[in-house]
């Protein structure tokens, strides 16, 4: 926190009469027409421009962790907007919120874990002698791997980016002996990358907005919302408390 006599500072933008500055580009003479979204969410996120393998694996886990059915985060985003079909805003946000390390933010535990590093052998034994699960193995559905993350990191390898970070997420793979989710190599590859550990969980946030708002969009068309809202009902049996 700046003391009471210095300026407080911000690096990433500024608007003027006659420009927009982002990160000390100019936005519609430089930036605009030159730079794909993804480079510029890596620009505005870390205040440098992506190298092409950067890029790259950005773009993929974005595509990677965008979307997996109707998961919680979609299903509260449109029972949201049936409930108020002008607060498409406000589904957006019902459903970002449903982001935790249960459903998206395990890569952000991920990344952590990988990032103070040590030796697999104990980093398993430690969890298991505290009851904690190693984040980023597992999964309720896919069986007996995770195709998505398989494919990461297949194009890791091909490419030539796994360090020692896909290094130890393998080494905890083998001493778990369990399937590895998507999360563990999305922390994984960014690491190797040289994203920065704390910004690791933006990659599914940004992911499963563009997501929601595809969830929305077909919501206004063809409503679910009430359909998901019964159904819950439903599934739901009524046992009311005995009296004393």
């Amino acid at each position: 926190m700046a003391d009471s006599g210095e300026q407080a500072v911000s690096s990433i933008a500024q608007a003027y009469p006659d420009r927009v500055e982002v990160r000390g580009r100019d936005l519609a003479g430089d930036l605009m027409g030159r730079v794909s979204f993804t480079e510029y969410f890596h620009l505005l996120l870390t205040g440098r421009e992506p190298t092409e393998e950067q890029r790259f694996f950005l773009d993929l886990l974005l595509v990677a962790i965008a979307e997996h059915g109707l998961m919680p985060t979609n299903v509260a985003a449109r029972m949201t907007l049936a409930a108020d079909p002008e607060s498409l805003q406000g589904a957006v946000a019902a459903g970002i919120l449903g982001a935790g390390p249960v459903l998206l933010g395990t890569s952000e535990e991920c990344a952590r874990l990988l990032a103070g590093g040590g030796d697999p052998k104990e980093i398993v034994r430690e969890h298991r002698a505290a009851g904690r699960k190693v984040p980023g193995f597992g999964h309720p559905v896919h069986k007996p791997v995770d195709p998505r993350a398989e494919r990461i990191l297949e194009l890791a390898d091909e490419r030539g980016v796994s360090g020692r970070h896909v290094a130890l997420a393998r080494a905890l793979r083998g001493e778990l002996g369990l399937m590895m989710n998507v999360s563990m190599p999305i922390a994984a590859v960014l690491l190797d990358l040289d994203f920065p550990v704390a910004a690791v969980k933006a990659v599914p946030i940004l992911a499963r907005t563009a997501s929601l708002l595809a969830h929305l969009a077909e919501e206004g068309e063809r409503p679910l919302g009430f359909v998901l809202a019964k159904a819950a009902e439903g599934a739901i049996q009524y046992q009311p408390d005995a009296r004393p």
